[in-house]
């Protein structure tokens, strides 16, 4: 290969990786609504090599997140492996939520089907029966309401990001509080209630939440 095409291709290889670290910068901060045009502004290269380098944001998206979705699969694997199916549930729950609180991109992919293509979507599809079995194994140990189904799982954490995008700035750590709660909630047996992780807010830091909530 000529030295001029090596270099080429080695300028091409290196804009590619500045315009994923600048996603998964703009995404993990921002959430999914920037666009490629703000990713390119972001690595300092053309919107024009952006374009060049990928065809539009959802393949970034497919680019960075398929391999997160593994890894959080992953994790649901090994919660899975947990000698006691409570502790198992409680720490897919808390580790899957911790990771979203810190990428907001991650956050809306995993409450949003309709983001993504195909890797992504495939990768999603992984997760499901994994949850499902957390919560299965969950009602076979009587640890858990026999009436817990995995899709409130699903709707518990819509809600939760909902909270955690609302009071991030004001409460970073506000949703932990509703998890708590939602945990005393589900479980079977209980000798009392929990110590909550997080105190209510005021009427005003609730107000400042509810008012970022709408802004959205």
């Amino acid at each position: 290969m000529p030295q001029a095409d090596r270099a080429l291709r080695k300028d091409a290889a290196l804009n590619r990786e500045r315009l994923l670290e600048a996603a998964r910068e703009l995404f993990a901060e921002r959430g999914l609504s920037v666009t490629l045009n703000d990713i390119a502004h972001h690595a300092g290269v053309g919107v024009g090599t952006a374009y060049r380098r990928f065809s539009n944001k959802e393949e970034v998206i497919d680019a960075l997140f398929e391999d997160q979705l593994v890894q959080l699969a992953a994790v649901a694997e090994e919660c899975l492996a947990a000698p006691e199916a409570w502790a198992g549930l409680v720490s897919f729950l808390e580790r899957s939520l911790e990771w979203q609180f810190g990428n907001l991109g991650l956050n809306e992919l995993m409450n949003d089907a309709s983001l993504g293509d195909e890797r992504v979507a495939d990768a999603r599809r992984r997760i499901a029966p994994l949850i499902e079995q957390l919560v299965q194994r969950a009602r076979d140990e009587g640890v858990v309401r026999p009436d817990l189904d995995q899709s409130d799982l699903i709707f518990v954490q819509l809600g939760l990001s909902a909270i955690m995008r609302a009071s991030r700035e004001i409460a970073p750590d506000l949703y932990r509080r509703y998890l708590s709660l939602f945990l005393d909630g589900i479980r079977a047996h209980r000798s009392g209630a929990s110590i909550l992780p997080a105190p209510a807010l005021s009427a005003a830091d609730t107000h400042r939440a509810m008012t970022r909530a709408r802004a959205r």
